[in-house]
């Protein structure tokens, strides 16, 4: 039988290390979204934890009681990935609008879990066993969704992104967070019957592998600053036993805008960051740090948008071109398809094509 005191040991570490990460998250950006959604997870997770604590398999001296509470630790938890969903979107599709239907379905999703729990709790819940089991398991499966849209959202971008401590950051602890909250969900609703709570070595299990990984990510959150693990991959690919040709544009501004807007690179459809380098004769990574650096853009994607729309806007205006059609006018600057087109210019001018067109002409 499992040390009663290791595993309650366990939850404490658990329990203490997410909120030091929540802490230490709003600490050093209180006015991000992001850091107020994970604050609102690391809120649930402790919930989790703490409901676990209170299984009839848990030794007398360690067992607590939160009867009092028992509607938000029943369906707090069953919020998490909804709310990862959200942090991941947060953060990796800046100054992009949230899909209204998942809003709308992680907001019917709640609504849901309150009503199992409270019609669970009722006296009449007899009679629907079968009817509340189907919204479990309906429940249940909305939850993988949400953890892997934002799963999909995190790998989404990642060769794109030009912030190299983002770019590592993805793997090394928002993909971690991703499998882990799915591993979870899956085990804890899928395998389990009755949960965590109805299974000892299964609730083990799960809270030691939480009190590790917490753990560890705020040893890592907390030596990152110090040890960047980009500067040690920048060191290790500066050397090459092939001679590199001299760079086209060096670090200045000026040359960069003489090759690649006067040049009219960015129309090159498809055009990627690493076609980019090839193209201007230097290595991706100092490419991507110079971008971010002295032209400002977090995203290699934001900033093709900025030179395309910049073009079309002035094709537009242009009383030469009001018979050419948008799609027309969209190919010609590097888009493949009219949506994506119609999106960047929106967001960019607050206009669609053919409204700009309009109150321009």
């Amino acid at each position: 039988m499992l040390n009663p005191l290791l595993l309650f040991s366990a939850q404490v570490v658990s329990i203490i290390s997410v909120i030091l990460l929540a802490v230490g998250y709003l600490k050093a950006d209180y006015k991000a979204s992001s850091a107020r959604v994970f604050t609102l997870i690391a809120f649930f997770v402790v919930f989790y934890l703490l409901d676990g604590m209170t299984a009839e398999h848990i030794d007398l001296k360690f067992r607590l009681d939160f009867s009092s509470a028992g509607l938000l630790i029943a369906f707090g938890p069953n919020s998490i990935a909804g709310l990862f969903m959200i942090y991941c979107f947060l953060i990796f599709q800046e100054g992009e609008k949230f899909p209204y239907t998942l809003g709308s379905i992680f907001g019917l999703q709640i609504l849901l879990e309150i009503f199992i729990v409270v019609a669970s709790l009722s006296d009449s819940a007899v009679g629907f066993e079968s009817l509340l089991n189907l919204l479990r398991i309906g429940m249940d499966s909305v939850m993988l969704v949400f953890v892997g849209f934002a799963i999909y959202w995190t790998l989404k971008g990642w060769h794109a992104d030009l912030v190299e401590d983002r770019r590592i950051l993805r793997w090394v602890i928002i993909g971690v967070q991703g499998a882990l909250i799915f591993a979870v969900v899956f085990v804890e609703n899928f395998l389990l019957t009755g949960g965590s709570n109805s299974s000892s070595s299964g609730q083990a299990i799960i809270v030691f592998v939480i009190a590790i990984f917490t753990f560890g990510m705020l040893l890592v959150t907390m030596r990152f600053d110090f040890v960047s693990l980009s500067s040690v991959m920048r060191r290790v690919s500066e050397f090459s036993d092939e001679p590199e040709e001299p760079e086209i544009i060096g670090s200045n501004v000026d040359s960069f805008e003489k090759v690649f807007k006067d040049g009219e690179l960015y129309r090159e459809a498809g055009l990627t960051i690493s076609e980019l380098a090839k193209k201007l004769k230097m290595p991706e990574y100092r490419l991507r740090s110079f971008i971010h650096r002295e032209l400002g853009f977090r995203n290699f994607n934001a900033m093709l948008h900025e030179y395309r729309i910049e073009e079309a806007g002035k094709r537009l205006s242009d009383t030469k071109n009001l018979n050419v059609p948008v799609l027309t006018i969209a190919l010609s600057v590097g888009y493949q398809s009219i949506t994506p087109f119609n999106n960047a210019f929106k967001k960019l001018k607050g206009l669609t094509p053919s409204e700009y067109r309009k109150k321009i002409g």
